[in-house]
């Protein structure tokens, strides 16, 4: 589609390199300057979709500085300026090659694993008689190492990311320390909006002087699922699904589809009509999430409007 952004190839004042995520393209300028661009693209599970989605991008980009606004008081992050709906602007950081998924409730992969029989996610023991969407005791945190675009993220204990040294243990507490300070908050700030925070990931790098922040996104649909908190209890005491925001109903359809990103399997062909409703239903998780009306950004030429928008802010 025209009027999606799914590739970018710019190249700014002082551009150093370029990286492609499965969502976002970060381009690294000189004195640690970092661009990043949430593009159209769409991801599940670990497969990016041949079609981007109608203000996908925007959306996301929005969701995430808004969040990290909300949370910068608890714990520091990367974001310095939003010179476009599609663009966040902040620090260079080294990464730290695990994602910190945190979950509340036990649904998605967590459920799937619970339904195979496994009682164990990541060297954490889930307890015994829980139904699909029950929440957990405490919330647990189920780390995954952060996979190349077109591999699979895998889950892993704290116990090997320690062992295999893929972070330090003194920073390990600091990352579990602000995983679960940012839930809270998430749920919180949730909470207000009459949904609840199910499960989320959060991502983490240093800063050159070796601060640890919170980077990429934060609370978004695609990092994250929400139920709707208005009736959750009565459905689970009837044991239907639950109402919930977030990219798992593209996952619901692909699975109805026979398609699981797994070996063999091919991308069903998605229509003009679904991608619209795939953006309807984005546009809709974020009046639901943030609990402001969407403004639409101009997306007769998304490329120029970033180019422009960027090239001005770098003065």
């Amino acid at each position: 589609m025209s009027n999606t952004i799914t590739d970018t190839n710019f190249s700014f004042p002082n551009q150093k390199s370029v990286y492609k995520g499965k969502v976002r393209e970060v381009y690294s300028l000189e004195n640690d300057v970092l661009v990043m661009i949430a593009t159209d693209r769409l991801s599940a599970f670990d497969v990016v979709m041949p079609k981007g989605i109608p203000y996908k991008g925007q959306i996301l980009n929005q969701i995430a500085t808004k969040m990290m606004a909300a949370t910068a008081d608890i714990v520091p992050n990367w974001l310095t300026a939003t010179p476009d709906p599609n663009v966040a602007i902040g620090h260079a950081c080294e990464p730290f090659m695990v994602e910190m998924v945190i979950r509340g409730y036990m649904s998605g992969h967590a459920a799937r694993e619970y339904k195979a029989g496994r009682r164990m996610l990541c060297g954490v023991t889930m307890p015994e008689g829980m139904q699909e969407n029950d929440k957990f005791p405490e919330p647990i945190i189920t780390p995954a190492t952060k996979a190349e675009q077109g591999n699979h993220d895998e889950d892993i204990s704290k116990e090997d990311i320690l062992k295999r040294a893929i972070v330090s243990e003194a920073d390990y507490e600091v990352l579990e320390k602000y995983t679960k300070a940012l839930f809270q908050r998430g749920t919180a700030i949730a909470a207000e909006q009459g949904l609840i925070l199910v499960d989320t990931k959060y991502e983490f790098g240093k800063t050159q002087d070796g601060k640890i922040v919170l980077i990429d996104e934060i609370h978004t649909p695609d990092s994250s699922r929400y139920f709707y908190a208005d009736g959750y209890q009565e459905r689970q005491d009837r044991g239907e699904a639950q109402k919930q925001l977030s990219k798992e109903f593209v996952r619901q359809w692909l699975i109805s589809n026979n398609f699981q990103g797994l070996e063999g399997q091919t991308v069903p062909h998605m229509s003009d009509a679904y991608i619209d409703t795939v953006s309807e239903r984005y546009i809709e998780l974020y009046e639901n999430i943030t609990g402001e009306t969407f403004v639409k950004a101009d997306i007769s030429n998304i490329q120029e409007r970033i180019e422009a928008n960027v090239l001005a802010y770098l003065g």
